[in-house]
């Protein structure tokens, strides 16, 4: 199966439509069906590196519901924490912003183009369903900004293969809208396989690059830089 890029309906709904909100919503039971909130915990936790703050920013982050529920799986291990959540709309309500804040982490919104990327120091750059959206071209500048902003890189991306794509078709069974079955069933055609994102990565003599299915519907892609 190909990779093909197509646009997303939700990319192009104002934040306030009624389908974008149903959509959010959707993607929030998606991602617990697909357990991409665990994955992640896991990919941060297995490179934990002992220190007691951690600066992370999240890519496409919508909402903030996402890394939301994977600090609650981290903030054990990391009490003390600062997220940066960047995204083209505005979409992070204050009460997310104040849970964050229960688990004692710093969190902050910012609306921003990710090419466009503000000069926030991070030790970690996460993205979920996000990477996906680029054609190669693109993908492999994106990545290049990554490469020189961060020291570890994690992210979870719709693997492209036969099962995910049939099961993107059934997703009206779980009370999903048109919004998010047309989204799903391009995201899965968009999404990666074997080590497609390594191949785009800019440095790979200085880098240690992990790519690989993960559960049931996710690829994951690590990109760890060599002390």
């Amino acid at each position: 199966m190909n990779r093909i890029v197509q646009p997303e309906l939700l990319d192009w709904l104002p934040p306030d439509d009624p389908r974008a909100i149903h959509s959010r919503r959707d993607l929030r039971c998606v991602n617990s069906w697909m357990r991409n909130h665990e994955l992640m915990a896991a990919a941060l936790l297995g490179n934990f590196q002992g220190h007691s703050l951690h600066r992370i920013t999240e890519l496409g982050a919508g909402d903030g519901k996402f890394f939301l529920r994977v600090v609650k799986k981290i903030s054990a291990r990391w009490p003390d924490g600062e997220a940066t959540l960047i995204d083209l709309k505005k979409n992070v309500a204050d009460e997310t912003l104040a849970a964050f804040a229960s688990l004692g982490w710093r969190a902050k919104a910012v609306v921003a183009d990710v090419f466009d990327w503000p000069q926030i120091d991070s030790d970690i750059v996460i993205t979920n369903l996000f990477l996906h959206h680029f054609e190669d071209t693109k993908l492999a500048e994106l990545l290049g900004l990554i490469s020189r902003r961060t020291k570890l890189f994690i992210a979870l991306e719709p693997r492209r293969a036969a099962w995910p794509l049939f099961c993107s078709r059934l997703l009206w069974a779980i009370g999903c809208n048109d919004v998010t079955r047309h989204d799903a069933a391009v995201s899965v055609r968009a999404g990666f396989f074997g080590d497609e994102i390594s191949r785009l990565w800019p440095d790979r003599k200085n880098w240690e690059l992990t790519e690989k299915r993960a559960g049931v519907f996710s690829h994951l892609f690590i990109a760890r830089k060599i002390s």
